[in-house]
């Protein structure tokens, strides 16, 4: 089911989370916790976070054996939030698997768009785009924001991914069963009033002319398709 991106942030300061979980909640990110290196193990294996931050100095496991046994099963991106910034811990922690590394004391705004940037460079990783733009409307996967003319369009969060599942298949048809089971999950499988009602809206937002739409396109008993991309 399409989400907000999902990071588990693992310290065992309780400082870090109060300042760290406000933050990126405020940011559009759905946040999880540990505070020690088993569990942080765990959650990477049972709650399939999107990104991990990850602190160097845990009470149990050092953080770059976290990376390693980490990358022995999972290409999770992983981003070091640590104290420890003599170059050689760098140089470990990245030759181990890291994808980035943010040193403490750190700002938040720096913090975000590292977190923008590893998350951008893995969706090319998995062959998808980041940012899709069809006629005037730009869909930014990665900062759930979609642009018109420059302008933000407020989408609720179910219009969004709504969208963004189109926009992952720009040009394609796309079912009304996978659109319902991806975005509302299998119990709505069936409810093609729902989905027509919610294209409808989006419909509204985005296009020139709803009732002759150009971005969302209806094809008859199938489902739905979004215009090529430019």
């Amino acid at each position: 089911m399409s989400r907000d991106p999902r990071v588990l942030v693992v310290d065992d300061e309780a400082a870090i989370h109060r300042f760290l979980t406000p933050a990126l909640m405020a940011n559009d990110y759905d946040v999880i916790q540990a505070m020690t290196g088993g569990e942080a193990l765990k959650r990477i294996a049972t709650d399939a976070p999107d990104i991990v931050v990850l602190d160097l100095g845990l009470p149990d496991i050092d953080g770059k054996e976290i990376i390693t046994r980490v990358r022995e099963w999972s290409d999770v991106p992983i981003i070091v939030l640590s104290a420890r910034d003599r170059e050689i811990e760098k140089i470990e922690a990245l030759d181990r698997g890291a994808d980035d590394f943010v040193n403490k004391p750190f700002g938040i705004g720096e913090l975000m768009a590292r977190l923008r940037a590893t998350l951008r460079h893995r969706l090319y990783r998995k062959g998808e785009t980041p940012a899709v733009k069809i006629k005037d409307v730009e869909i930014d996967t990665v900062r759930r924001r979609v642009l018109r003319n420059g302008g933000e369009i407020k989408l609720t969060p179910k219009e969004f991914d709504l969208l963004a599942l189109l926009a992952r298949h720009a040009g394609k048809v796309v079912t009304h069963k996978q659109i319902l089971t991806s975005v509302w999950g299998p119990a709505h499988e069936h409810d093609t009033q729902y989905l027509r009602v919610y294209v409808g809206q989006v419909r509204q937002k985005i296009e020139d002319d709803p009732a002759s739409p150009a971005i969302i396109l209806t094809e008859p008993g199938v489902g739905y398709r979004l215009s090529d991309v430019e």
